[in-house]
């Protein structure tokens, strides 16, 4: 987080939000954390990037990128995101930019079962070319969606939209 350079500048104010937070709870990975705690996302595209993989998740009841809480033996975020994106869709050879696409702070009753705040750090995953998720116990359906055709949401799927819009060209 202290040397990604967000392109916007409320990108950039979040980054300097999740550094004072990291600074101050030395805890902020643990989902043990109650004040909030950052957890890491994955906008898994296909090979040729005109496809999204959605998640249907269970406890929000919209369609979401994939990803989740911190785990101990995860070194980096980027490597959390990885293994959440892998474990989630199943599919193998994922491959992920280390640089942070996005930042998001929402709120949440997560695992703790108290309300919370997720500080979510999203990277962008390319799948390999023929690649086929397997729903797992995490979410209620799976699936790839075009970019520019995606699920109807309450809050116009504004997250995943910035997601997108902010993905290198």
């Amino acid at each position: 987080m202290t040397a990604w350079k967000p392109l916007d500048r409320g990108q950039e104010s979040l980054r300097q939000a999740y550094l004072g937070f990291l600074a101050a709870r030395p805890d902020a990975c643990q989902r043990s954390c109650e004040p909030g705690h950052l957890t890491a996302s994955a906008l898994l595209l296909d090979h040729t990037g005109a496809n999204v993989l959605l998640t249907l998740h269970p406890r929000v009841g919209r369609w979401l990128q994939l990803g989740g809480h911190c785990e101990p033996g995860d070194e980096t975020l980027a490597g959390a995101a990885l293994r959440e994106a892998t474990e989630e869709s199943g599919i193998e050879g994922l491959e992920i930019d280390p640089v942070p696409l996005h930042v998001d702070v929402h709120p949440i009753t997560c695992s703790l079962g108290l309300p919370t705040r997720h500080f979510d750090v999203r990277f962008v995953v390319r799948a390999p070319a023929g690649a086929e998720a397997v729903c797992s116990s995490e979410s209620l359906d799976l699936r790839w969606w075009p970019i520019d055709a995606l699920p109807d949401d309450p809050d116009g799927n504004a997250g995943i939209g910035e997601m997108l819009a902010a993905v290198p060209s």
